[in-house]
């Protein structure tokens, strides 16, 4: 692709013999969306806009991030797969594939964001995915990283996926049951691992640096 500070990517009709040039990408498809105006200006849908990117992407990485953050914001998992469906299958191996674990565990970019974040911090590394029980057996959490040596519970919490009526009551209650067991919880949004890294980073230094203390004053 051009390396271009800006680029346009057109949708026209597959009849139309136009070709890109410059920092406009022209893309020929049987399949125009139905668009949106926006200051008079028709664009694709979100969704769709979101696709036709994956599948120019490539990469993976940026593929999973781009698809996460979508979810995390504006879109939902049907929607995705609907659009990913209906178009050609040109290009959709990777986002098939991203989205599929993006329906799994429902974080999988996030936490890649997350392992990123710990490395800046200087800390001993967490326990990934770590699920958590009483002394008694009883479930606590599976903590997306877990600190034992100072019980410092890191989440990732998501609108999406955390802040509905039923998710956020799920979301409380898990906070009291690491309340009850003695473990302090971070919780962080998915969006602020990319936009504030930094100062994600300093809270987590911040909330160890407090467990630690607690322990020691325990």
């Amino acid at each position: 692709m051009p390396d271009h500070p800006f680029l346009v990517h057109l949708l026209v009709p597959l009849e139309h013999k136009v070709g890109s040039a410059g920092h406009v990408i022209v893309e020929r498809t049987t399949r125009l969306p139905q668009p949106i105006m926006i200051d008079g200006v028709p664009l694709a849908p979100l969704v769709r806009a979101v696709l036709d990117s994956c599948r120019r992407l490539g990469s993976r990485q940026d593929v999973s991030a781009l698809l996460a953050d979508a979810v995390q914001r504006w879109a939902s998992l049907p929607e995705l797969f609907a659009e990913l469906d209906a178009g050609s299958s040109r290009g959709t191996a990777i986002p098939r594939e991203a989205l599929h674990r993006i329906a799994d565990g429902a974080r999988s970019a996030a936490e890649v964001d997350a392992m990123k974040v710990w490395r800046m911090t200087g800390l001993p590394e967490p326990l990934w995915n770590h699920e958590l029980r009483d002394e008694n057996g009883e479930y606590i959490a599976t903590a997306d990283g877990y600190f034992a040596a100072v019980g410092l519970a890191w989440e990732i919490d998501s609108y999406d996926f955390h802040f509905g009526k039923q998710q956020y009551a799920a979301t409380v209650a898990r906070n009291a049951r690491y309340a009850a067991a003695g473990i302090v919880v971070l919780q962080t949004l998915p969006s602020r691992l990319r936009t504030e890294p930094k100062r994600v980073a300093a809270e987590l230094v911040a909330a160890h640096r407090a467990a630690l203390a607690r322990n020691r004053a325990a």
